[in-house]
């Protein structure tokens, strides 16, 4: 389940986006969650399954364009569809009023999700 971010997840947010390769820099890391925290644009959502967060997704707003710019799930639960789910609940959450798309980093795995969602038998 998508759950806002609170400033008491920080740590474990900033864990999550660790994990992708242009947050590894802990200074960047730092002025990322600074940027969701004081950004109106910027929405962080962290995944909370069975009491644990396992993910974090992150979207920019620009008009009518909601942008998925960072993704990322807890290594030892990848590969179940947390971030495929992440995706949906995003999608639900903005696609009445926006257009969903994602960042050039995450395209690929984005265009895959989508791909499965269009058919599921493949």
């Amino acid at each position: 389940m998508l759950n806002r971010y609170k400033k008491n997840s920080e740590k474990i947010a900033m864990g999550l986006l660790s994990f992708m390769p242009e947050e590894k820099d802990v200074k960047k890391l730092q002025q990322t969650i600074k940027e969701y925290e004081t950004n109106p644009d910027w929405h962080l959502y962290l995944w909370k399954e069975d009491d644990d967060i396992v993910g974090a997704i992150g979207l920019r707003v620009d008009g009518e364009q909601a942008i998925i710019q960072h993704i990322s799930v807890n290594p030892s639960h990848r590969n179940v569809g947390i971030g495929k789910k992440m995706i949906q609940e995003a999608r639900k959450l903005y696609g009445s009023s926006h257009q969903v798309s994602s960042v050039d980093q995450i395209r690929v795995y984005y265009d895959h999700c989508m791909e499965q969602e269009e058919n599921p038998n493949n």
